[in-house]
């Protein structure tokens, strides 16, 4: 029955095998996978198993204390690479609270209040800068060996004292109404400000911490 026979090309080659041919080169072509290029002729792998094959199977964790603290050691950084991390970052933290950032400040100084107190100490000197200086006075006045000299370095000191603890309330109060009328939404109290400002006005000006960002005679 020749109707039942397939149909030759006219190569003699049957269509199966022309369909065949088609396919093959589309099989043999390589497969890119995650991981590199699949040999010819293979299936493409999945995605799980080409990340598996590339990153192996994780390690077990420490199951004792020991395990743990050699693992813990055998991760971490050299020990000249810590020193070195190390002052970077309290290099860093220098740097930031000299120029006054909130990040490295402690909790007393930040925030805006706190600055424009600072600002408003830092625009004009103050008798109070010299607190240090009178301490030394009143140190030596007591290994002086002349009973006339302690009694006048003792007088000095006490008057300069008294001047010291005058100008430290007037500029404490000065600096709250200043405050409060710069913030008048922020709750500025009096105590804290006037010690802070006191504290602050103490130091000398080239040791005081954050740095001075105001010239004597500006007007914050």
């Amino acid at each position: 029955m020749s109707l039942l026979r397939r149909s030759s090309s006219p190569n003699g080659s049957s269509s199966g095998d022309t369909a065949d041919t088609a396919v093959a080169p589309i099989a043999a072509e390589s497969v890119r996978v995650a991981g590199g290029t699949a040999g010819k002729g293979r299936p493409t792998p999945k995605r799980r198993e080409a990340e598996g094959r590339r990153r192996g199977p994780a390690p077990a964790p420490p199951k004792t204390q020991r395990e743990a603290s050699k693992f813990a050691k055998a991760n971490r950084p050299p020990k000249e690479q810590q020193r070195e991390q190390r002052r970077r970052e309290a290099e860093q933290r220098r740097a930031g609270m000299a120029r006054g950032d909130d990040k490295y400040l402690p909790p007393r100084d930040r925030g805006p209040v706190r600055g424009y107190i600072r600002d408003v100490v830092d625009s004009r000197p103050h008798l109070i800068g010299l607190f240090m200086p009178l301490a030394l006075v009143v140190v030596a006045s007591v290994l002086v060996p002349s009973p006339a000299v302690q009694q006048y370095m003792s007088l000095f000191s006490l008057a300069m004292l008294m001047v010291m603890i005058a100008e430290g309330v007037y500029l404490g109060l000065t600096t709250t109404r200043k405050a409060r009328e710069r913030f008048p939404n922020e709750e500025v109290g009096a105590l804290g400000t006037g010690w802070y400002a006191f504290t602050r006005a103490s130091q000398p000006r080239k040791l005081r911490m954050p740095k001075p960002r105001v010239q004597r005679g500006a007007n914050p």
